[in-house]
């Protein structure tokens, strides 16, 4: 292969297409999909991300040094409430830098950013008690109880905060990196349609260089809208062309080793970022890790951690969080038990048998929301269904729905009842969904690994569209929920489920 640090030009396509978009068009007038070529690149996104990031903790830091000044916090006297005060904003944001807090690959992508926060202030909260003990210098418990609270909620709430505020600009175009993408015929399209259909991730394609194109070269001029600039040994000076920010690298036998090394090299220089997929799919961030063995950086991936210890701490946090929802919703449970009395006759539950973990079947509990002849009248409903999928039965205007149960479905006020199933062990606050009986019966091999956990009240295919879904895309989520699961990811959920229900869109 080429030498890549020793490429000297581009393709005739791409150099034609350079030509034309510096000589015949404005920066303003580039087409969608393609960044203009003669203006100067803006200043880096994660520069003013970190800086709105250091700009929060900081505010962060007084709210709740304030709290420590008003609140009469365990007898602590005023001198140690105002120098815990005074020192908290500047140990604050050294306790995030030195857990990553500020770190460009963590910074608006990877759920890392708010491990980052949580960690900090739990080790701030333990170094201040072991501080108090080694000192011997009486620090009141009730400030610790305070302000390590405090500082992460504000934390993981102004980070949310700022994360969804990038989102939004990157939807709209800004704050995003020109990426060129590299590698083989067969690779570079599926990575090119997967990076535009994630804008959020911030990587703005602007131009390819492909390999095993075998027609003399005579390039195609495109991929997937995107410009084909040549071969990947003329990637540099596509690269310089573009003033691009990143490389991304799909799978190509020949662009690794050595070559890929000489790359890194050459694109350290020009300080552009590069990225290599590694033809994992659906593996999350935190099961990949780099082991060096035998001189060579090996990709470790972990096994999944939904296992031994971590099992019996998601079963713990599911019946508290589970019992305290059930008393906090008691009166609303009993409202609309009364109200479905009055709307139709029949049972206020609706008993029907799922699939549970490991293939054991159990009673799902749910509030009737049809009438009581819904099962007999389904076979005359078959081939009807206009919403859902291929497997699981959807109708946007299903006839069987009473009137309170469009209300309680739209709003999945009918799945409170399985706050009970939580209880019993039969089912888990976030996982996938219950599957029928003969929904299993039709399973290929890859669905049967939706059964290793307990099935959810929510889940990830119910924040990510629910009935509006095709069953691949359901089962892709379900699945990479159990490949990937931890408890931060559940917490994500079960806040992005709330969102969900208040909007009802997707619910039928």
């Amino acid at each position: 292969m080429t030498d890549l640090a020793g490429a000297k030009s581009v393709s005739p396509v791409g150099a034609e297409w350079v030509r034309k978009r510096t000589t015949t068009a404005s920066p303003r007038s580039a087409p969608p999909g393609h960044a203009p070529q003669s203006t100067k690149p803006a200043r880096p996104w994660h520069v003013g991300y970190r800086r709105r990031a250091l700009l929060s903790d900081a505010v962060t830091a007084l709210v709740t040094a304030a709290a420590v000044i008003v609140l009469p916090v365990g007898g602590a006297p005023a001198s140690v409430r105002w120098g815990v005060a005074l020192l908290l904003p500047g140990v604050w944001i050294l306790m995030l830098q030195l857990f990553h807090g500020y770190e460009q690959r963590f910074l608006g992508i990877t759920t890392d950013e708010y491990r980052s926060v949580a960690r900090a202030a739990i080790s701030l909260g333990v170094a201040a008690v072991l501080s108090s003990w080694l000192l011997h210098f009486e620090l009141a418990r009730g400030l610790v109880l305070i302000v390590v609270p405090m500082l992460m909620l504000l934390g993981l709430v102004s980070r949310n905060l700022l994360r969804r505020s990038l989102l939004r600009r990157r939807t709209n175009g800004r704050d995003t990196q020109r990426t060129v993408v590299i590698g083989n015929v067969r690779t570079v399209g599926p990575m090119i349609r997967q990076l535009q259909q994630a804008p959020g991730e911030g990587m703005h394609v602007v131009g390819a260089c492909v390999s095993g194109i075998t027609n003399g070269g005579d390039f195609s001029s495109e991929v997937e809208g995107i410009p084909v600039f040549g071969y990947p040994e003329e990637a540099l000076h596509a690269i310089d062309l573009l003033n691009a920010e990143v490389v991304a690298v799909s799978g190509d036998p020949d662009l690794s080793g050595r070559a890929l090394r000489r790359l890194a090299w050459s694109l350290e220089e020009r300080s552009v970022d590069l990225v290599v997929a590694t033809g994992l799919l659906d593996v999350a961030g935190p099961r990949l890790s780099i082991r060096p063995a035998a001189g060579m950086p090996l990709l470790h991936v972990e096994r999944p951690a939904m296992s031994g210890a971590r099992r019996v701490v998601k079963r713990a946090v599911d019946w508290c969080l589970a019992l305290g929802l059930t008393i906090a919703a008691l009166p609303v449970l009993v409202a609309i038990g009364i109200a479905i009395r009055l709307d139709s006759s029949g049972p206020v539950l609706f008993r029907q048998t799922r699939v549970g973990a490991r293939g054991e079947t159990f009673n799902m509990l749910k509030f009737r929301s049809m009438g009581v002849d819904a099962e007999q009248r389904l076979a005359q409903l078959t081939g009807a269904a206009d919403a859902g999928n291929t497997v699981l039965f959807k109708m946007r205007h299903d006839p069987r729905i009473t009137r309170v149960g469009g209300f309680l479905r739209r709003y999945s006020l009918d799945e409170l009842p399985q706050l009970v199933n939580v209880l019993r062990g039969e089912m888990s606050l976030v996982g996938p969904r219950p599957p029928l009986p003969d929904e299993v019966a039709g399973y290929e091999s890859d669905a049967v690994r939706r059964l290793r956990v307990r099935p959810g009240l929510t889940g990830l295919w119910q924040v990510s569209g629910r009935s509006d879904l095709s069953w691949d895309e359901s089962l892709r989520l379900d699945l990479w929920y159990v490949d990937n699961w931890s408890l931060v990811l559940d917490l994500q959920i079960i806040v992005r489920t709330a969102r969900a229900v208040l909007r009802g869109k997707g619910a039928y």
